[in-house]
């Protein structure tokens, strides 16, 4: 599976960028580990995008959304990679805290259900009387209960089973779950190399179903890009890059990733990032209207979904969440047909 489209980039963005006086060290806190989703950060190191923004970046692995997010809103890392939905919860959970969201990645949430077909599951309409294996941690399956309400999923025919991570595929591959919630760059994959052929496996993407939820964006500590504006825009201006590069060549995209973590397979973390780029940051919005951004209608409507599974403690300002301050004006990455 290919990116739907290649990209372009404004001759602005091709253009060197002056390196500024003095190299900022910025420790960069990913949400997971070394995958190929992640391959756009260090194609920037790679090939230099970092460097001519005057920018030393190291790239840390995670664990989880919720990893990247007290890293980044103590101060220790002044910038890192984290779910959106995560980053409103955590600063309704502590106001004030000094994070916001400068850059969306994913258009579309990787949120998803993950089933076979040779279980009944051919599309969203089979998981009703369906057995659904869900890890009580997973960021689908707390999104679940909007997926269920905006297409009237009568839940209470499904039976829940609580499983691992660990297992999670497994079981499905066992026959044990009918489906199981997951990302769907990652469950998709894990079952096939389990040997499951892949015209048996069906996914369910959340956001082709209602669910208007965005996904992964880049995070700032709000002190830090107070005080380093520059940094924080040439930050955002080479990870555009870096996704551009990826998107185009993702054979390099993959072999970058894989020098960071040879334990790795470099075809399977290649497919990892075609899907990410696919699914979820090549959208059609995205090919349409460049990266980074987000539409004020549709963030309220998710605003508005994420009451169906989160009661907030205060009141709710989509300011605090997400600014488009310092992205890149004339060289957000633009998506050509």
């Amino acid at each position: 599976m290919f990116p739907k489209a290649i990209p372009t980039i404004a001759a602005a963005l091709i253009a060197a960028t002056p390196a500024l006086a003095q190299d900022i060290s910025i420790p960069f806190a990913l949400d997971w580990r070394f995958e190929g989703p992640s391959a756009p950060y260090f194609l920037a190191i790679d090939n230099g995008y970092f460097a001519e923004e005057g920018l030393n970046v190291e790239v840390t692995a995670g664990q989880g959304s919720l990893d990247a997010l007290p890293k980044v809103a103590s101060g220790s890392f002044p910038l890192g990679f984290a779910d959106i939905n995560s980053v409103i919860r955590f600063i309704d959970q502590n106001p004030g805290a000094p994070v916001t969201a400068v850059m969306m990645t994913y258009d579309s949430p990787p949120f998803a259900i993950v089933g076979r077909v040779s279980q009944g599951i051919s599309g969203i309409e089979d998981l009703e009387g369906s057995i659904l294996g869900a890890p009580p941690p997973d960021g689908a399956w707390a999104q679940f209960p909007i997926l269920a309400a905006v297409n009237d999923i009568d839940v209470s025919t499904i039976t829940i089973e609580p499983v691992g991570f660990p297992t999670r595929e497994p079981m499905l591959a066992e026959g044990n779950v009918d489906a199981v919630t997951g990302f769907n760059f990652s469950s998709y994959l894990s079952l096939a190399r389990l040997g499951i052929p892949e015209d048996d496996i069906t996914t369910i993407l959340f956001s082709d179903h209602g669910v208007e939820l965005y996904g992964n964006a880049v995070i700032v500590n709000t002190d830090f890009a107070a005080e380093n504006p520059a940094a924080v825009t040439g930050f955002l201006r080479a990870i555009a890059r870096g996704w551009a590069a990826a998107a185009a060549d993702p054979a390099a995209g993959a072999a970058a990733v894989i020098e960071r973590n040879p334990a790795g397979d470099l075809e399977l973390e290649q497919r990892r990032l075609e899907l990410a780029l696919d699914a979820n940051v090549l959208t059609d919005n995205v090919i349409a209207n460049g990266m980074g951004r987000i539409d004020p209608d549709r963030f309220a409507t998710a605003l508005e979904q994420t009451q169906l599974v989160y009661e907030f403690q205060n009141p709710i300002d989509p300011a605090l969440y997400f600014t488009d301050a310092y992205l890149p004006e004339a060289e957000v990455l633009m998506i050509a047909p």
